[in-house]
């Protein structure tokens, strides 16, 4: 009997390049879990579908980088805002922009849908929480009372309440129908990154950088149990669809906790860095990450992690009457939300701003908003058919297949049954996640580009990674700032060093330059043997094409073609730079000596530029010194009229002492 094939736990889907320039942002659809939105510094929000290579739809408008987006729970309106205060909302189905906020006065940090109403929530850096109505383009109120910037806003399921997370350590609940704020949840140490309603009862969570995740009561208002020991801050939490447990999203790892008591169920080895959201389908927990300007998707077969601390269940109690089976365990201890039957709902009342704040911008900034269909296939199939009536059911995402694990070890170890238990350590099954599959649909890795590009967060010539000890193990905690600051302290030595020589190399040439010698200067820059001065200075002689001299010229030339071969786009660029502005200035003269006939006799100055470097020049050639006479001379019965007249003697040739005593008729021979 052939053995079954053991497949991994967690696995890496694909990764991608979002954006031209750095990911500021991301989030993944909640309700499919296969739409993804990315922000960055390109000031672009661009919409993918998981596991597929291509982008589906660009967005532009913003002027700033996007350093929040939100899609809402239909998937049909995204909602993103910039550094510089302002909010844009597109209708993905009509591919058009719906409305343009205007209102805060520092980046945006955080976002959230309305899960009924058509109503956006925004908080900012400058620690307003703003209510925004859609329909009249206006902000409909503003909750003031967090004192640092407020991370995360998240509506409850019954959209009454307003949950919002700071950097003050504080954690708010704000009535939406009162206006006003219901209660504050002090406790975390650190700034709060994260909050989450639990979908059915009043339960809130919220995960700080202090390492914590808290859980709390909504009726009491008080804490019901907290959860220490993370590896790192918290960052991205979500609960369960049926709210039997809450996944936190860790540095390289999943944990799966329960809060009453508070234990945890299973950790899950993922290796995905710092994970950025967080979605379920399909009984899979899809973990999005990013890193510059690339993102990247892992899975998780949520069939394979221990979710509850309950026995596995035994087929004999299915047989037993009603009254004799065990309560259930899972069943809700506190109120559930009660959601309203239609959509459209909204606050029952709320408190009107002035018309300053509620005025609508102008059409003109909208039209400047575009929304770029870049793969018309993939955006029919994921948009499209909500337009249209159909009477086949809509057709279901299928869920990732899970590639087979490529330890045999590891397969038999978890082929293994294991017995359900509670546990209250974190001490569960470690899923080792390898290398990552080969799906048909991501594109294969690309090799490390030769080229090390200008823009980078590191110094040119130097690699910070150089001074930092290697790190040996793959789970390593995430460091806090002060560790992270003992380990570069330990290589600030070696760096000042290195800098030191640098800077001195280069108040070297400058002594040169205050002179006015371009000339010396240069060549005490190339005697350095340092490309990175010479490219320093380059960029100076760049700056003023009048510079640039003939003999200039001689000494950087050979410079120039060292850059151009080098691997670094900024010595590329400065010798292309260089480059450019001697054939500007100099193309004239170089065409016009490439061009012109040959004459009779022999063009001075055309051999003096030929005439090697520090050699006595063409002056001083004598009869003797035959090896110069083939460059020199273009009409030898000429050169011989010329050196050597009627009646003149061949012994003038001979003559011994400096050349001042040469005749200039004797010079040329």
């Amino acid at each position: 009997m052939a053995t079954p094939v053991v497949t991994k736990t967690a696995w890496k889907l694909q990764e991608i390049v979002a954006h031209a320039s750095n990911v500021s942002s991301l989030v993944l659809g909640k309700a499919s879990g296969r739409l993804l939105a990315t922000g960055g510094d390109d000031c672009r929000v661009n919409l993918w579908s998981i596991n597929k290579p291509n982008c589906i739809m660009s967005l532009t408008g913003h002027t700033s980088p996007v350093e929040s987006v939100r899609l809402n729970t239909p998937e049909e309106l995204i909602v993103a805002g910039s550094q510089s205060g302002s909010i844009r909302v597109w209708d993905l189905e009509a591919a058009k922009i719906l409305r343009t906020l205007m209102g805060h006065k520092a980046n945006i940090c955080s976002l959230d849908f309305h899960p009924y109403g058509e109503f956006v929530a925004s908080g900012s850096q400058d620690t307003n929480i703003k209510l925004w109505d859609i329909r009249r383009k206006g902000c409909v109120f503003r909750y003031r009372g967090h004192s640092q910037a407020v991370r995360c806003l998240r509506f409850s399921p019954d959209g009454k309440w307003l949950a919002s997370a700071a950097d003050d350590h504080t954690v708010k609940l704000w009535d939406l129908t009162a206006g006003k704020i219901m209660s504050e949840f002090p406790g975390h140490t650190g700034p709060v990154n994260v909050v989450e309603f639990h979908p059915n009862e009043y339960l809130l969570a919220s995960g700080s950088s202090d390492r914590t995740i808290r859980f709390w009561d909504l009726e009491k208002f008080q804490v019901v149990s907290c959860i220490e020991g993370e590896p790192g801050p918290v960052r991205s939490v979500l609960f369960n669809p049926d709210g039997c447990c809450l996944y936190s999203g860790c540095q390289d790892s999943l944990r799966v906790y329960g809060w009453e008591p508070e234990r945890c169920f299973d950790v899950v080895l993922v290796n995905w860095g710092k994970v950025a959201d967080l979605a379920i389908c399909n009984d899979q927990l899809i973990g999005v990450a990013f890193s510059q300007s690339s993102v990247s998707s892992y899975v998780v077969d949520l069939t394979r992690v221990t979710r509850t601390g309950t026995v596995a269940p035994d087929p004999m109690q299915d047989s037993l009457p009603p009254a004799q089976q065990p309560p259930n365990p899972s069943a809700p201890l506190r109120r559930i939300y009660e959601r309203p039957g239609a959509t459209g709902s909204e606050p029952q009342r709320v408190k009107q701003n002035s018309e300053s704040e509620r005025r609508s911008p102008s059409s003109e900034d909208e039209r400047e908003s575009q929304a770029e269909i870049q793969n018309a296939e993939d955006y029919n199939e994921i948009f499209q058919p909500k337009n249209s009536i159909s009477r086949t059911p809509p057709r279901r995402s299928e869920p990732f297949p899970a590639p087979p694990e490529d330890d045999m070890a590891t397969a038999k170890e978890a082929a293994k049954p294991s017995p359900a238990a509670d546990v209250q350590f974190p001490v569960p099954k470690l899923e080792v996640l390898s290398r990552p599959p080969v799906v048909t649909s991501t594109p294969a890795p690309k090799a490390e580009s030769a080229i090390i590009p200008a823009t980078r967060n590191e110094p040119i010539g130097l690699k910070a990674s150089d001074f930092l000890p290697a790190v040996k193990i793959p789970q390593q905690a995430e460091l806090v700032d002060e560790d992270a600051m003992s380990q570069i302290r330990k290589g600030h030595d070696t760096m000042c060093v290195v800098l030191t020589s640098r800077h001195k190399n280069l108040d070297t040439v400058r002594a040169v330059w205050t002179t006015g010698d371009i000339k010396t200067s240069v060549d005490s820059a190339v005697a350095i043997n340092d490309l990175s001065v010479v490219v320093d200075l380059l960029n100076i002689v760049n700056q003023k094409a009048s510079l640039w001299k003939l003999d200039l010229c001689t000494t950087v030339l050979p410079q120039i073609e060292k850059l151009l071969q080098s691997k670094y786009e900024s010595y590329v660029q400065t010798g292309c730079t260089s480059l450019k502005l001697i054939l500007q200035r100099f193309l004239p003269l170089i065409t016009d000596m490439l061009a012109a006939p040959p004459t009779v006799g022999v063009d001075i100055s055309r051999e003096e530029s030929l005439w090697p470097q520090g050699s006595p020049g063409p002056h001083y050639c004598l009869p003797g010194s035959s090896k110069m006479r083939p460059l020199l001379l273009r009409d030898p019965e000429a050169a011989h009229q010329a050196a050597w007249p009627a009646g003149g003697s061949r012994a003038m040739g001979r003559r011994e002492g400096p050349p001042e005593t040469v005749p200039s008729s004797a010079r040329w021979t």
